[in-house]
């Protein structure tokens, strides 16, 4: 699949984990979906608007102070999912569509982990992904004049520490997926690699084409059967169909670049550009089957991954010094948006729009919080200090009940 790439691959590809397929199973405390045998919580919210009034509480009064419209929220616990609550509108406008259960977010940067980083653990676990590998060898646009280019890995991609910057508007010079690719490509380090750790999404833009060029498959199509399918998550997608998009909640009112209600479509610029389906942004899902994803993570990444896999890809990197990053996963690192008691062991991630994903393997508790606060337009930030509060009251619910 990969010599096409790199004629030696079998010298630098080596399986780093026995491969193995799964075969979906039934887990303690799991349910079956719809008589497939993929494992999700089993369901067990009946008391949940009691046991996590405060939590809900959070919610209400943020909708109320206009840091975002509307809101799903999913925790699981130890095997069950205890909470499963939408809250608000699609807009601020009286007359709008009620959040629902079934109500579709875009995840934004929530993608680099539920898609990107899931696609590179599974490469990693079949010996097709070296961490250690210059980006050099799959994409070979990736040289450069400067010969620091030469010593980026794909591991470093992964980990923020690439040296390349947070974010450029790409999307401003560039019109087709090809041209916004060739200028990610492009992008002058700003750093020495491995120097420091600076989130980048334009590491990500580059180490979603990376995979793709290794699989010989596009990122949607492979999370598709690869991540969402077997884990029987039906309403999760890149670039969602169009009978999806009465149950997607809006993100922006877009008058600058697409001038359009962005409804459907991904928020995200550069990822539009991309045609939607980039290693950065672009999946949608509800949260519900995020649970279910959390859920497969809390069950060591059964039934899609091995536990040693899991393992390598959630711990804190030990370089650069100082530094939060796991593999394509954030851990908390006070103060983290996390809150104050999510575990050392704990990882998750954040998206542009309102949306973040938390797992502790240690209280066996994942939360899901799905918001679309970049409606109409970014300018708000006060989720920043929502986030831990509400994370920080669930748990709270959690100890008391």
């Amino acid at each position: 699949m990969i010599s096409h790439l790199y004629p030696n691959a079998e010298l630098c590809y080596k399986p780093n984990i026995e491969p193995t397929a799964f075969s979906p199973r039934r887990f303690p405390g799991t349910v079956s979906a719809a008589g497939s045998g993929t494992p999700f919580p089993a369901p067990a919210h009946e008391q949940q608007d009691a046991v996590f009034a405060p939590a809900f509480e959070l919610i209400q009064q943020a909708i109320a102070d206009r840091v975002f419209p509307a809101a799903s929220v999913a925790i699981t616990h130890q095997g069950n999912l205890v909470g499963l609550k939408s809250i608000g509108r699609f807009t601020y406008e009286p007359d709008s569509p009620a959040a629902t259960t079934a109500t579709i977010f875009d995840l934004a940067s929530v993608t680099k982990v539920v898609a990107t980083t899931s696609m590179a653990m599974m490469l990693y676990e079949r010996g097709l992904l070296d961490l250690d590998l210059p980006v050099v060898a799959v994409i070979a646009e990736f040289a450069g004049e400067d010969p620091r280019r030469d010593a980026v890995t794909l591991r470093m991609l992964l980990a923020h520490s690439s040296g390349l910057p947070a974010y450029e508007k790409l999307f401003m010079r560039a019109k087709t997926r090809d041209q916004l690719l060739s200028a990610a490509l492009a992008t002058p380090l700003t750093a020495n690699p491995g120097a420091k750790a600076e989130y980048s999404d334009i590491g990500f833009i580059i180490l979603g084409a990376a995979l793709e060029r290794i699989v010989e498959e596009s990122l949607d199509r492979y999370c598709q059967h690869e991540i969402f399918g077997p884990l029987a998550m039906t309403h999760s997608a890149f670039n969602p169909p169009s009978a999806w998009q009465a149950s997607i909640a809006p993100t922006a009112n877009d008058q600058s670049f697409r001038h359009r209600i962005i409804q459907g479509e991904v928020q995200d610029e550069n990822a539009s550009v991309l045609g939607g389906v980039a290693g950065h942004a672009g999946v949608f899902a509800s949260a519900e089957d995020l649970a279910t994803f959390a859920h497969a993570m809390l069950s060591g990444g059964r039934p899609i991954l091995r536990p040693e896999t899991l393992a390598v890809f959630t711990r804190r990197e030990s370089s650069p010094p100082g530094t939060s990053r796991a593999l394509g996963w954030d851990t908390p690192l006070s103060p983290s948006q996390s809150g104050k008691y999510f575990s050392s062991n704990s990882f998750g991630h954040l998206g542009y729009t309102g949306t973040s994903l938390w797992i502790d393997p240690d209280r066996q508790v994942a939360i899901t919080l799905l918001t679309n606060r970049t409606w109409p337009d970014c300018s708000n930030q006060a989720i920043k200090q929502l986030r831990p509060k509400f994370h920080d009251a669930v748990i709270e619910s959690l100890k008391g009940s």
